[in-house]
């Protein structure tokens, strides 16, 4: 383990990300390297999690959390606006280091920046260079100093550009756990011994809910009426979705038909109790594969950005990090126009009645988890982190 520094030797870190994942991942990171060296003092950019981990943020990313090429260009000022603060700061009061989250169209400008300044680069959670813009891989390497990889094959990946990357693990290993059993928490939601628990989890972002819920709901109509039990229905709300946003966007329709129940608490423990899932894309479905829950994986964005996203993807054989990870198809995915009530029942259905197909998603799942590596990612990334510091 790296010693701490001397506590006369305060040490100032700038950390950024623009994602919700990215501030949860770095907050663990933030409180791995304050466990070392508590007189660290740290700024940057992210959320409520960075914040919470006693990050100094000079702007809020939630204000930049997009997706798509329109929304990108209707939050140009906020974008311009984060890039000119923390450009600012880096020049009127340097960082001893700057540890990047992902986000590369912002991340890697503001390397560049850094690196006419002579500020020590750390890019922890690398960009997915190898599903888009691969030539990116080498500018990575040029301006980071060191680059930390959370998934098994990016190493690799990189190894064939001539970069040399540390694989520190999954941080969600750190953190993706249930804090009850099954049975306590279908006692404390009162929900029936024999049913059968399915989760539809349709995102978090307002503009995924109102994409995808509707055929969520309408596919768990015709689950209803397709498998023996009685199904129960778990929708988790995050703090920053209005009731009112599910309840305009299927939820009214189907209550009254289904037995659905809205969970504001427990994520974990929610999905820890469903039977099967289905799933916007996105770091969930790597949680629910630690937790080893079935899964039906959809994503669609406007027809605009799909049509350019296909220009610039290429050669990736699945849109879902489990299946990219496990190296086949694990789990059904489920791609745009692919994406209607009646496929998700038709994918979901075998993984709630279909054992043998059951058993074959849930070794899978274990495949996956044990390539994602042992727990301990973010400790492993605060002694690169402090590492660097202690040469600066």
């Amino acid at each position: 383990m790296t010693r701490p520094f001397p506590s006369e030797r305060k040490k100032q870190v700038m950390i950024v990300t623009g994602e919700a994942s990215g501030d949860m991942h770095g907050a663990r990171l933030v409180r791995a390297m304050l466990a070392r060296n508590p007189a660290l003092t740290f700024c940057g950019m992210g959320g409520d999690a960075l914040a919470g981990a006693g990050v100094e943020i000079l702007y809020d990313a939630a204000k930049l959390a997009v997706v798509g090429i329109t929304e990108v260009i209707s939050h140009l000022g906020d974008i311009l606006a984060a890039r000119k603060a923390l450009i600012q700061r880096m020049q009127n009061d340097p960082p001893d280091l700057l540890i990047l989250i992902d986000y590369p169209d912002f991340n890697l400008l503001l390397a560049a920046k850094a690196k006419k300044l002579g500020i020590p680069i750390f890019y922890y959670i690398s960009p997915q260079v190898w599903a888009w813009r691969k030539g990116r891989t080498r500018k990575i390497g040029r301006l980071a100093d060191r680059i930390g990889v959370i998934l098994p094959f990016e190493q690799d990946f990189y190894a064939g550009y001539g970069v040399t990357v540390d694989f520190v693990g999954h941080p969600l290993m750190d953190g993706v756990r249930t804090t009850m059993t099954r049975e306590d928490f279908f006692e404390q939601h009162a929900l029936a011994a024999d049913n059968t628990i399915i989760g539809l989890l349709p995102g978090s972002r307002s503009k995924e809910i109102r994409n995808l819920l509707p055929d969520f709901l309408a596919a768990a109509g015709r689950v209803s009426d397709r498998i023996d039990k009685n199904c129960t229905f778990l929708l988790p709300r995050a703090s920053t979705v209005p009731l009112s946003l599910l309840r305009e966007n299927g939820l009214a329709e189907y209550e009254n038909q289904l037995d659905i129940r809205v969970i504001d608490e427990n994520r974990y423990d929610l999905m820890g109790a469903c039977t099967a899932v289905v799933a916007a894309s996105g770091t969930v479905t790597l949680e629910l594969a630690i937790l080893g829950i079935p899964t039906v994986v959809t994503y669609r964005v406007s027809p605009r950005t799909y049509r350019l996203g296909r220009l610039l993807v290429r050669n990736v054989e699945f849109f879902s990090l489990v299946n990219l990870i496990g190296g086949r198809r694990i789990i059904p995915e489920l791609l745009q126009d692919e994406v209607t009530p009646q496929a998700i029942a038709d994918q979901l259905a075998p993984l709630l009645q279909d054992q043998q197909a059951r058993r074959e998603v849930l070794m899978g799942l274990q495949e996956v988890r044990e390539r994602l590596g042992k727990p301990g990612a973010s400790d492993r990334a605060a002694d690169i982190a402090l590492e660097m510091l202690a040469e600066s």
